[in-house]
């Protein structure tokens, strides 16, 4: 079986983007976050300087705010970075509209929330739904998410080791319904992504993209530290 592990992080700026890509070019993920651009044509600029320099883009909500939903979709319409992170209820429209427009590939996942319990999740991670939240099975999570073709799921925030049980429970689910990737977000670092990432692959995931955000930043340049990712790009797994 062949899996594929991207990391998804972040960059202060162009020149730290190439930097951190270089030693994994194609696995290597940066986000752009729409939320802290004051409009859609500054994160759009974005994505296009990070691909003319051969950075793969991943359009993102910024802190997981809902309400950045439609700016996702826009940013990514107009760009089609290769990863796209979106809440559950637009994750479906979001894919709908780059397959109209695009035939290049690209990977949209679906935000899905641990509820404390494993098998156990919240699918209403919308900017509306977030305000009533009531738990589901994680096996009708990734039925539905199979119903519409969604490929992917977020699943956040795990807090590091804390909810391991609880993504196991997941991916098992996910797995089981054809949906291959997985993408374990929050309190990642270097000590502890391989044994989550480990989990994943033994939970049945082929492709596992763990989110590694400000863990790897330097906290006195804001820059993702290079030997990081040099590291993470050496692991076997």
């Amino acid at each position: 079986m062949s899996i594929n592990i991207y990391f998804n992080v972040l960059a202060k700026d162009l020149e730290n983007a190439v930097e951190i890509s270089r030693f994994a070019p194609e696995r290597t993920l940066v986000g752009v976050m729409v939320k802290n651009f004051a409009t859609d044509d500054e994160a759009v600029a974005r994505v296009e300087e990070f691909k003319a320099n051969g950075v793969r883009a991943s359009v993102g909500l910024g802190g997981g705010d809902p309400a950045m939903w439609k700016r996702v979709a826009d940013v990514s319409v107009r760009t089609c970075p290769f990863h796209i992170n979106q809440v559950y209820p637009a994750a479906g429209y979001t894919m709908g509209r780059l397959q109209e427009i695009h035939k290049s590939e690209f990977i949209v996942n679906s935000l899905i929330e641990p509820a404390g319990e494993p098998g156990i999740v919240y699918m209403a991670t919308g900017a509306i739904s977030s305000r009533k939240k009531e738990p589901v099975s994680a096996e009708l999570a990734a039925k539905l998410m199979a119903d519409i073709g969604l490929p992917s799921v977020k699943f956040y925030p795990i807090g590091g080791l804390k909810r391991l049980d609880e993504l196991k429970a997941m991916v098992r689910a996910a797995v089981n319904e054809g949906i291959t990737i997985f993408e374990p977000t929050g309190g990642i670092d270097m000590e502890n992504v391989h044994e989550i990432v480990r989990a994943c692959i033994d939970g049945g995931a082929t492709t596992i993209i763990p989110h590694l955000y400000t863990s790897l930043v330097d906290p006195e340049t804001g820059r993702t530290n290079p030997d990081c990712l040099e590291r993470l790009a050496k692991m076997s797994w």
